[in-house]
């Protein structure tokens, strides 16, 4: 009978202590979502935005010409509340600018167009959709500093500099030459085989392949993406005479300027820490 109770009573203890890991675990679960949620201020109210002008018309402007407007007033309100630092923003401009770039290129070339009206389109691209890369951006930027990146095992500049470089000239080249974005999805799984990133949740420490949260986030931009042609952010050619999924494949191309985006993200951050030399086990 003594050893009964003793063993009943185990079994009520670690049912207990399960109970409690489990219950710590949701709450991390829970606070590292609201981080995440708020990291993507900006890309939710660009979707508000999309799901407002597309199904409530507003007066005056065209649809394109209020977004520019919606998009320029969260930037400011961000930054004067102090959600976005100067530095953040500076980073958000600059990939507003590699965007525009991109999307008057891809535009011109028949992958996309942007077929509604607006007094803010330059050669058939509105201005609004360069927020939609800073968004990408300035989610890299708040998650980074929400919770606490940082990375180890940091290949050398040498090889990561010029294999994004190639990435982002490969959305241009492919149209006169071989899309090679299967071989450079291949050489990043390569670069960064042994690079980890670390994060914090309530101050406790979790890693994770940096190559897999390369394909995580080109996974959520993908359903981002087909929620934005929803809205007629933009239209593919497929997408002309009714909205149909984007081909899957788009997920490779989402990874590749993931990959462009957190470069540059990680390099700016390693010049503000007054160029810390990069170390074998993080930067």
């Amino acid at each position: 009978m003594r050893n009964q109770f003793f063993v009943k009573e185990a079994n009520v203890h670690g049912s207990s202590t399960s109970t409690i890991k489990l219950l710590g675990s949701l709450y991390q679960l829970v606070h590292f979502g609201w981080q995440q949620s708020m990291a993507c201020s900006f890309p939710v109210v660009i979707f508000a935005a999309l799901a407002l002008t597309q199904f409530i018309p507003l007066p005056l402007l065209p649809r394109y010409d209020w977004l520019l407007i919606i998009c320029l007033t969260m930037q400011i309100i961000m930054l004067r509340t102090g959600l976005e630092t100067r530095d953040e923003v500076k980073v958000i401009t600059l990939f507003h600018l590699i965007g525009l770039c991109l999307e008057l290129f891809k535009v011109h070339m028949g992958s996309w167009s942007y077929p509604e009206e607006g007094y803010s389109k330059i050669f058939g691209v509105p201005l609004y959709s360069g927020f939609m890369y800073a968004s990408v951006a300035s989610y890299l930027c708040q998650a980074w500093r929400r919770l606490q990146v940082d990375l180890i095992q940091w290949p050398p500049f040498t090889a990561a500099v010029p294999l994004a470089a190639v990435i982002y000239l490969n959305f241009f080249t492919h149209h006169f030459w071989l899309d090679i974005r299967w071989i450079l999805s291949g050489l990043v799984l390569v670069v960064f085989w042994k690079t980890w990133v670390i994060y914090k949740v309530n101050g406790k420490c979790y890693r994770m392949p940096l190559a897999l949260s390369f394909f995580l986030i080109g996974f959520f931009i993908w359903i981002a993406e087909n929620i934005a042609t929803y809205f007629k952010a933009w239209q593919y050619p497929n997408q002309a005479g009714a909205w149909s999924l984007v081909h899957l494949g788009k997920v490779s191309s989402w990874l590749l300027l993931v990959i462009v985006s957190f470069l540059i993200v990680a390099t700016l951050k390693l010049y503000k820490e007054k160029r810390r030399p990069l170390r074998g086990n993080g930067i």
